[in-house]
């Protein structure tokens, strides 16, 4: 499991992660941080509250690089069968967790996607605290995807779970560092024709720290896009894909 780090946050989401996690049975984990050498001390944090909780690896960096970049690096040392990815600002809720765990389980899917959307029904999931900025934003976002036929409903999101395996081979063809890691690699696993399947998770704006995804990143996401379309960025994925269909 892989965490993007925050000083205020992290100590509650560990202690709501450990204990959801702690109640599957037959259930086997460890959870990674990643430290881009964080001026505000999230890294001496991450690294007291591994004296805590047991399991808890702190992975540190001289500088930061990007998500995607924190992902590649976290990868490394992961040991487990599945990876899970989320964020730590109590955006994603860690009761949510254990919902995609066993629908992989039930599944045996390459990937299981929260959809911050919830289901159909709006019975479960969902999302509360976006204004209408962060609405239209979001909705633009995805109508720029659709085009690219993305396996997710909500092709942004970041929470996940992925066979390790999986997510190493999406790791070698993406580029994207930033918030462009989740689209780009949602894009190429439809591409790499991977099973995958989602689960309604309740997204909450915000609640500690301040949002990072600014500008820049939504002209490098427009960017991405258009380098999929002109620039043939499928075409290691497509490579991959001939090898992998020889192999079978």
């Amino acid at each position: 499991m892989a965490l993007s780090l925050q000083r205020e946050n992290l100590p509650v989401v560990l202690y709501l992660l450990y204990n959801e996690l702690n109640k599957m049975a037959d259930l086997e984990f460890e959870v990674i941080v990643v430290d881009d050498n964080s001026p505000d001390g999230t890294g001496d944090v991450a690294r007291t509250l591994s004296e805590l909780f047991p399991s808890l690896r702190v992975i540190g960096r001289d500088r930061k690089r990007g998500l995607g970049s924190a992902y590649r690096h976290g990868l490394k040392f992961c040991m487990g069968a599945l990876v899970m990815i989320m964020d730590v600002d109590l955006s994603h809720h860690p009761r949510d967790a254990p919902k995609l765990l066993r629908r992989q389980r039930e599944t045996q899917c390459d990937i299981v996607a929260g959809n911050r959307y919830g289901d159909p029904s709006g019975v479960e999931g969902g999302i509360t605290g976006w204004d209408m900025r962060r609405k239209i934003t979001s909705r633009g976002a995805h109508m720029l995807i659709l085009p690219f036929s993305p396996p997710f409903t909500d092709p942004t999101g970041s929470f996940r779970v992925y066979k390790r395996e999986v997510l190493s081979k999406l790791c070698k063809v993406t580029q994207s560092d930033g918030f462009c890691f989740q689209v780009e690699s949602a894009i190429l696993a439809g591409r790499l024709g991977y099973k995958t399947d989602e689960v309604p998770i309740t997204f909450v704006n915000r609640v500690l720290g301040e949002s990072k995804l600014g500008l820049g990143e939504y002209q490098r996401y427009v960017s991405l896009l258009w380098s999929m379309v002109w620039r043939g960025r499928g075409d290691k994925a497509k490579t991959l894909r001939k090898r992998e269909t020889k192999r079978q």
